[in-house]
Order: structure tokens, then sequence, then C-alpha cells
């Protein structure tokens, strides 16, 4: 699935100050992705703060999103949960006909056993008209998804074409790339990892930094992809503190607080997240006035 490869970008979901959604910050944000060069967004995701979302908000991005897009790159939408019937049922009830792929997320909280997370995928994989992004993530879910998992679903199911890997565990993500087939994709889902997975057979990254830096991110993913680790490794390293920053109070806190910094946005978030500490603050400030000298 080339439509996949190279950098995506986990758009945030800009507010206004009365925390309705901001759609015309939003538009700057995907006009400003794009034109640093990334290969394709995903709305909806952690970033997006879709859990805070309501069923008609998430349907009000996605068409606003694809209408921003209007064809230039590739669309995921995230949907997912742990209640798989309610996944089903809203994939089933989405506008998807501008959309390239959906990501789902392993479900969260119920801690399903690698069955029934076979089962869920399954499920899912069944029901989608459009390509399926696996979502391991067990920072968040405390359930991981191991290797033999994901190899059974890349294999059984066409419509299963890639996982998001954030795992952090590389020797995890090595089996799953050496047992894949070969129209199946590995995706780093952790900023920090990007490279290591490239160099050992990924295709790419959903990257949080690429909301406020796409043209250094996408640079970065192009020469990692065509084995030039050491400019690629230049790029990592000029940005490493700001990556280290986008989680030092939680995602997607961080890199909002970059975006507010660069106009690209107000400094919102809805409840139970808030925005970085002053101090926090101060740090992010003093970073981007470094990285864009």
């Amino acid at each position: 699935m080339k439509k996949f490869k190279g950098t995506g970008v986990a758009i945030i979901t800009p507010f206004k100050s009365d925390s309705s959604i901001d759609f015309a910050a939003m538009g700057r944000v995907v006009n400003h992705v794009i034109n640093g060069g990334v290969n394709y967004i995903v709305a909806l995701g952690t970033t997006g703060e879709s859990v805070t979302l309501t069923h008609d908000e998430k349907n009000a991005v996605i068409s606003y999103v694809a209408e921003i897009i209007d064809g230039r790159i590739p669309l995921v939408v995230g949907i997912g949960g742990n209640n798989t019937q309610e996944v089903i049922n809203s994939i089933r009830q989405a506008d998807l006909e501008k959309v390239d792929g959906i990501m789902s997320v392993a479900p969260y909280y119920n801690k399903p056993t690698q069955k029934g997370l076979l089962m869920h995928f399954k499920a899912i994989a069944t029901c989608s008209p459009v390509p399926v992004i696996v979502y391991n993530v067990p920072s968040r879910t405390s359930c991981n998804m191991s290797a033999d998992t994901s190899i059974e679903l890349a294999h059984e199911y066409d419509n299963i074409v890639a996982i998001k890997e954030a795992s952090g565990d590389i020797s995890q993500i090595m089996k799953i790339v050496k047992g894949k087939p070969d129209n199946f994709n590995v995706i780093s889902g952790d900023d920090m990892m990007t490279l290591p997975i490239i160099a050992t057979g990924g295709i790419g990254v959903i990257s949080v930094l690429a909301n406020a830096f796409p043209a250094a991110v996408s640079e970065m993913v192009n020469h990692a992809l065509k084995h030039d680790f050491k400019k690629a490794r230049e790029l990592q390293f000029k940005y490493l503190e700001a990556t280290e920053l986008l989680f030092t109070e939680g995602n997607p806190a961080g890199v909002k607080a970059f975006m507010s910094l660069q106009n690209l946005c107000n400094n919102t978030l809805r409840l139970p997240l808030t925005t970085v500490s002053r101090s926090t603050y101060s740090r992010i400030q003093k970073v981007l006035e470094e990285v864009t000298v």
C-alpha cells in the first residue's frame, strides 16, 4: 500500500477558546502539513483528541478535512474503541467516500486476550469498505498485541494492510517485519522510533512532530527510506528535544503549545486534558526559536 508510505501526520483537532472545534484553524493545519510535504493525513487519532469528540463532531471533521485535502494526499481516519460492535457501527455510519483508510486502535481498558484481539480486528476488517491500519499502543491500552497476532492478521486479511507500531519493543517489531507478507507494512507510531523501525524494514511514521514541523519530518523520513541514515540522524538529533517536549506533559498538549506559538491554532484542549505548565511552555518557546534559526 504505497498510499501509506513515508510521512503520515496524526493531525490535531484545534479548538476555540469556548472548546468548540475551530475549523478555520483546522484548514490552516491541513494546508501547513501538505505544504510541508507529508504523504498522508490521519484525522481523529489520539493526537486529534478523538475520545472527547461527539459522533456529529467526528463526522464534521471527516467531511471538512476531506474537503480541504481535496484529493491532494490520502486521508486516514481513526475509528476504534473497546466495544467491537460499536466500532463496526461507527464504520458503517461514517461517510468514507473520500477516505483512503481507517486506523483502528487496539481495545483499551477491558484488556482482551490475543484471541480477543484477533477476533476484534477480524470483525473490523470484514466490515470495513476501506483498508485498515491496526494501531498497537500498549502504553495507552494496557494490552500489547503480540508479533504472532499481528502476523496472523496480516496473512489472513488482505484488508488489514499495515500496523502502526508504538510498543517501543524493537524485537517485537523486527519479528513482525520478518514474518509479514509483502502486502502488509509496518509503520512507526512513535517519533523517537522512526529511524530504527525504518532501518528494520518499516515504511515510515504516523507522526505527532510533523504537525509543527512537517518539512523536517518528511525530509528525515525520505532520507531514511533512501538509506541515507547520516542525514536522517542529523535531522532527528536537531529535533530531539522538541520531540521529547511533545510528551513531557502529554500529547497533544505539547504539540498544541508548539503550534500556538506558530500561530496555527489556539493553545486549547478539552478536559480531562489541560495545557502544559508555564515552565514547559517556556522550554517549548526556547526550542522553537532554536530549531527555526
